[in-house]
């Protein structure tokens, strides 16, 4: 039991520590215009193609999105088109774009589409040639999700896999430093593994305390889309502890985030030193 404590205060440390950095690096962004999504979620790129060329629209709207690396999204009339790692998932609606708004909307936003993105009107120059008139640039950041979970032996855990892009779930044992593979997308159910294809949900069934130690839901790209730290205790004692974490959840702002963090880490020592 001592070394489960150890064990478990150590990587609930370094879980929230990573929680108060991702606030505070949030909170220290200047630019207006530096947008945070969680994976997964509907993205807005906020853009008014106005505050560059006046009320008066042009006569054909031609709107290009781009990042450093390469061209994202081009709109001219009907005329569309789409990176390869962004099919089916960029758009500026065109009913918006003749009132000033050429807005990227990106859908089930993914992790590695963090970084900077810049949109530019192509309008009518001198001699019927096009110019490239630079409207705005937008610092997309694409954040995952973390949860500490309690859970009673013979109960079942549900993760989240949030994207249709989460490609594995890996596992830590916190007896061990190794990462192992538990699920894959492709994979058949198990008599233990259950997959909710409609809801994007995994199902980890009666669970062990071999199960005890961290998750994490992994995108094609290798990237984590959540981390989930498991601890496997007595049933009364795991209700406990799920209540005192819903009630210390974090209520919204980087500020707010980061004071949550502390008194949660606080209350949960607290609690764990009461139980054991």
């Amino acid at each position: 039991m001592t070394y489960f404590r150890q064990w478990f205060f150590l990587q609930l440390l370094c879980f929230l520590i990573g929680s108060l950095v991702d606030s505070f690096s949030l909170s220290s962004a200047t630019s207006p215009l530096s947008v945070t999504f969680k994976v997964g979620n509907q993205a807005v790129l906020p853009c008014s193609w106005k505050q560059r060329l006046g009320e008066e629209a042009p006569s054909t709207c031609y709107i290009q999105w781009t990042s450093p690396a390469d061209t994202v999204f081009e709109l001219q009339g009907e005329k569309k088109w789409q990176a390869e790692e962004f099919q089916g998932r960029v758009e500026v609606p065109e009913e918006k774009l003749k009132s000033g708004d050429c807005s990227l909307v990106i859908s089930d936003v993914q992790i590695g589409d963090t970084g900077r993105y810049e949109s530019f009107m192509l309008v009518d120059g001198a001699r019927s040639t096009k110019t490239k008139v630079f409207i705005q640039s937008v610092k997309l950041s694409v954040s995952d999700y973390k949860s500490i979970l309690f859970r009673a032996p013979g109960e079942d855990l549900v993760l989240d896999l949030y994207t249709q892009h989460s490609g594995k779930v890996v596992f830590q044992d916190r007896n061990s430093s190794e990462w192992s593979v538990v699920w894959m997308r492709g994979e058949e159910d198990s008599e233990r593994m259950e997959q909710d294809v409609a809801n994007e949900r995994l199902t980890i069934k009666n669970l062990k305390s071999s199960d005890e130690g961290m998750y994490k839901v992994m995108d094609e790209q290798g990237l984590a889309v959540s981390t989930v730290l498991l601890s496997v205790i007595e049933g009364s004692k795991a209700v406990k502890l799920a209540q005192t974490m819903e009630n210390q959840v974090p209520t919204g702002g980087a500020v707010r985030g980061s004071c949550s963090a502390l008194l949660l880490l606080s209350v949960l020592i607290t609690e764990m030193l009461h139980l054991f």
